[in-house]
């Protein structure tokens, strides 16, 4: 039977109540014991005993944490924005749609019924990290002996369920905020989408692992495609933050170690900015003071990438820069909405990826009536349908369109896949597989969780997940090396408009450890400005155009 789900509710209660934010930033900088940092933590607890005022839970034999950024950041002051459709709600139900298919799976964890409790981070790492409370708070030994209630009588504490893995975090930055707790906790976390290098540490990141490859992998793959593309001169440009700033810092240091590759110029993108299109136009104008390295190669995030070329364009500089994008370009269209002009060319990458049918099919079959268990639904169903539904609390407040409820996914709007939904679904997988093992080694003889499982803890947990190797979702091997990283598959891409009767993005190739580029694929104007010979001038005619024909 598959298990259902309901929303959580924040507690109400008096006195005085801690922040846990600036408690949690603090303890992420200070080496506490960890009798203190229980104490502290549950200071952090009290009085809010399930922080999330919205999660969804279900119920199971044994649960699951799951972390996505269902929502973008807020304005300052505000720690959650406007839903993501897709990053955020389809990626969640991504996990959800893993859950059933396990749960109705007699093969796999027989007898034992998979619940979860699943977390909105709003894109922002310090607002997960107190989120991240409610994994923890059944493993902190709360002391209750001097609690009473108003009558004298003792309380009825109702102990919060044990998450015994996490699913997520998606950013990076937030995977790192979150990892630095769970694992004090010994709680294995699994990611579908943080490809920071720095996470491949397994001192400090010991109980953290991902289906997706780290940047290191994908920085070489761009180093790798770079120089078959005959360049020699390139700048970078990287989001402020651990993804931006990393990518391009493992790029430099492949780059250097190769040789035969000089950077023009490192741009970083502030991230707390007042005025958005000043900072942009500024870039565009220091990115054509070196006007021979002409190619760019980015690790930004979404909005980035839409307003560097929006200043492009805005500069007159359509077909000027060539574009090497990061995974979180990919192949996606949104940042390049209005402006595809000056994406021509651009050589993209992305880790190997497959559409999962099952999940289309499941997906577009959601409605308001059968997704009750998604506390978010409603609120995506607005914004997908642009409608208002009659509730209280409708946060679509740019339109007067009543939603009907017969609206359908797919059919009364755009539905596509998002790119990390495989990676979602190997991850659950990937925890469902060492439980599995786990089960039938410590329980081989009783049906369901024995209690050796039930009190085996993470650190056991986490070897059976390292040990996985299966067939994920899109038929590819599912396994971890010593680190809890991927191995690293790439696709890589070239985005086209012009002279082609399918404008988007065509593949060109694949890293698999090495590359395999097809050149006559690559569109013939790829091409960029070498650097000069050592100690010639700037600029000088040693410069000159090296192009793919």
């Amino acid at each position: 039977m598959k298990a259902g789900g309901s929303a959580g509710h924040r507690p109400g209660g008096g006195g005085i109540m801690v922040r846990p934010g600036r408690l949690l930033r603090l303890l992420t900088l200070l080496k506490l014991p960890c009798c203190l940092l229980e104490l502290l933590l549950w200071e952090a607890a009290r009085g809010q005993e399930m922080y999330a005022p919205h999660s969804i839970r279900l119920e199971g034999d044994i649960t699951l944490g799951g972390l996505f950024p269902v929502h973008a950041k807020g304005p300052p002051g505000v720690p959650c924005g406007d839903i993501k459709k897709e990053n955020g709600i389809h990626r969640l139900e991504a996990m959800l749609y893993a859950l059933d298919q396990i749960n109705s799976d007699p093969d796999l964890l027989p007898n034992v019924t998979l619940g979860a409790r699943i977390l909105d981070t709003c894109s922002r790492d310090t607002y997960a990290l107190e989120q991240s409370l409610t994994f923890v708070q059944a493993l902190i030994q709360k002391d209750t002996s001097d609690v009473r209630c108003t009558n004298g009588e003792p309380p009825v504490f109702v102990k919060p369920e044990k998450v015994v893995g996490v699913i997520g975090a998606s950013g990076s930055s937030v995977s790192i905020m979150v990892a630095n707790i769970l694992r004090l906790f010994q709680i294995p976390q699994i990611s579908y989408a943080s490809t920071a290098p720095e996470l491949s540490d397994d001192r400090r990141y010991d109980f953290f692992s991902r289906v997706v490859p780290p940047d290191s992998f994908q920085a070489q793959a761009m180093v790798d495609i770079v120089k078959a593309l005959g360049w020699n001169y390139v700048s970078t440009l990287a989001s402020e933050g651990n993804y931006g700033e990393k990518g391009v810092e493992s790029f430099m240091q492949i780059s250097r170690e190769a040789g035969g590759l000089c950077i023009a110029q490192s741009l970083k993108i502030p991230q707390d900015r007042k005025d958005k299109t000043i900072d942009f136009d500024k870039i565009i104008k220091q990115l054509l003071e070196t006007p021979n390295a002409r190619a760019i190669v980015i690790f930004a995030n979404d909005e980035d990438i839409k307003q560097i070329l929006a200043a492009a364009k805005r500069a007159d500089q359509v077909g000027h820069f060539l574009w090497v994008g990061s995974d979180t370009w990919g192949s996606k269209v949104s940042p390049l909405l209005q402006q595809e002009d000056v994406a021509e060319g651009a050589i993209t990458i992305l880790p190997k990826r497959a559409t999962i049918e099952g999940f289309d099919a499941y997906f577009t079959s959601r409605t308001l009536e059968n997704n009750r268990r998604n506390v978010w639904f409603a609120e995506y169903w607005e914004e997908n349908f642009n409608c208002k539904l009659t509730i209280s609390g409708s946060k679509k407040e740019d339109t007067d369109r009543k939603c009907t409820g017969q609206e359908r996914i797919g059919k009364d709007s755009h539905y596509e896949q998002e790119g990390k939904v495989q990676f979602v679904i190997d991850a659950v997988y990937a925890m469902a597989h060492a439980l599995h093992h786990m089960n039938k080694d410590l329980c081989a003889d009783y049906p369901g969780v024995c209690p050796e499982m039930e009190h085996a803890g993470g650190k056991k947990l986490l070897k059976y997940i390292r040990s996985v190797n299966f067939n994920g979702s899109a038929g590819t091997p599912v396994m971890f090396n010593k680190n809890g990283d991927a191995p690293g598959r790439y696709d890589i891409f070239q985005y086209h408009t012009t002279n082609t009767s399918t404008p988007g993005y065509r593949l060109i190739g694949q890293w698999t450890d090495d590359l395999q580029l097809n050149k006559r694929s690559v569109k013939a104007d790829a091409c960029s400005l070498q650097a000069p010979e050592p100690g010639s001038a700037l600029p000088s005619a040693s410069w000159y155009v090296k192009c793919l024909l």
